[in-house]
């Protein structure tokens, strides 16, 4: 009965926010098509497969994610914060020698910390105040 009385406005807020490409449902191809590729690479014992099926699927969330994120829908600020992480890391892995693995974990830390806050508050404002929903 509350949500009845609420403002169109606000009742709109909450609705999950529409893709840019309308009806079609990528994002479920997408992950339909990376479990097609883990379980072929399972069985079929490939481990390229299986990392392609595991990136392709970890690609689709990320891009819901984002959606949700910036239209003030819900706070993703943690998993966004931990895949720009993961991206500084893995560059740091491939461009940094081997004796500075310590420091490259030094910056993925910094980089979460300060991405995180800074995703945090794209919410705040996206979402009206709110830190978390």
């Amino acid at each position: 009965m509350a949500a009845e009385t609420a403002p169109p406005a606000r009742r709109a807020k909450r609705e999950r926010p529409p893709a840019p490409w309308g009806r079609f449902p990528l994002v479920e191809l997408i992950v339909l098509v990376s479990l097609v590729l883990l379980l072929v690479g399972f069985f079929a014992s490939d481990i390229v497969l299986i990392a392609c099926g595991v990136t392709l699927g970890s690609l689709a969330g990320l891009e819901l994610s984002i959606r949700e994120h910036l239209a003030g829908f819900k706070s993703h600020s943690t998993v966004l914060a931990g895949a720009l992480t993961v991206l500084v890391v893995a560059a740091g892995y491939f461009l940094l020698p081997t004796k500075l693995f310590g420091v490259n974990l030094m910056i993925g830390a910094i980089v979460f910390g300060i991405s995180f806050y800074a995703f945090r508050e794209v919410f705040k404002r996206r979402s009206g105040g709110l830190g978390f929903r």
